[in-house]
Parts: C-alpha cells; sequence; structure tokens
C-alpha cells in the first residue's frame, strides 16, 4: 500500500487550521477577539506545538487588541481542540500574526509608483523577431 505524500503534520495542522477558525468564529465571544482570519498552521514534527497564524481586519489594532484576546483564549481553544481531535496530545497553541497581506499590498504600492515606460519592451521585441 502506497505512503501517502503529505505528512502527518501537515493533516493535522490542517484539521487544526479548520477547528480554530470554527472555534474562534462560533465559540468566543471576546470582542477582542472579532474579525480575526485563521491563514495557516504549521506544526512541529513531534505534534506538540501548533504555530497559528491569524490575521486581522484592523493590523494596527493587533497588539493592543487582538493578541491579548488570543492569549486570554488559547487553554479554551486548546481544550477544544482537544475535545474534537483524537490526538494523544493536545498541542500547545502558539499565535503569530500574519503580515502577508499587508507585504503584499506595501509590494503592490512599490510597483505602481514605478514610472511607465513609454514603450512597452514586449512589443518591441516582439517586432524585432517578426521582422528578422
Amino acid at each position: 500500500m502506497p505512503k501517502s505524500t503529505i505528512s502527518r503534520a501537515t493533516r493535522v495542522a490542517d484539521q487544526i487550521r479548520m477547528e480554530v477558525a470554527e472555534i474562534l468564529s462560533r465559540k468566543i465571544k471576546d470582542p477582542r477577539v472579532q474579525f480575526v482570519t485563521v491563514t495557516d498552521v504549521t506544526m512541529t514534527a513531534d505534534l506538540k506545538i501548533a504555530r497559528v497564524y491569524v490575521s486581522t481586519l484592523a493590523p494596527e489594532q493587533y497588539e493592543n487588541q487582538t493578541a491579548p484576546g488570543l492569549k486570554s483564549a488559547v487553554g479554551f481553544i486548546r481544550s477544544e481542540i482537544g475535545r474534537r481531535l483524537n490526538l494523544r496530545y493536545t498541542p500547545e497553541i502558539v499565535f503569530y500574526r500574519d503580515a502577508s497581506a499587508e507585504y503584499a499590498d506595501r509590494m503592490e504600492k512599490i510597483l505602481d509608483s514605478l514610472p511607465q515606460e513609454k514603450g512597452n519592451e514586449s512589443d518591441e521585441c516582439s517586432s524585432s523577431l517578426s521582422s528578422t
């Protein structure tokens, strides 16, 4: 029987991502943890620590409101995951801010601010190739 190409840590991380997202959206009543999206989860190889990456609607409020709210909810989230998943050890949950959307916005602004050339280089290359 062929082995799966996806590691167990990846499968468990995906399951934890879905469960944490559901717990944050439906079970947590803390107003500091509103509009939080779970973007990714990575697990250590021994499945003891789950790094949960989250993004918020208001990134500037993460340090003051969202991070303390998530820190206070870690125990509840971990107990819910322990109840829902059949794992020998319930992993320790550590939340990290996912800044990839902000990085993408910044890169887009930088690319938009670059001066536009009058002629397209691709047009010039294609016309020179077709004339030869």
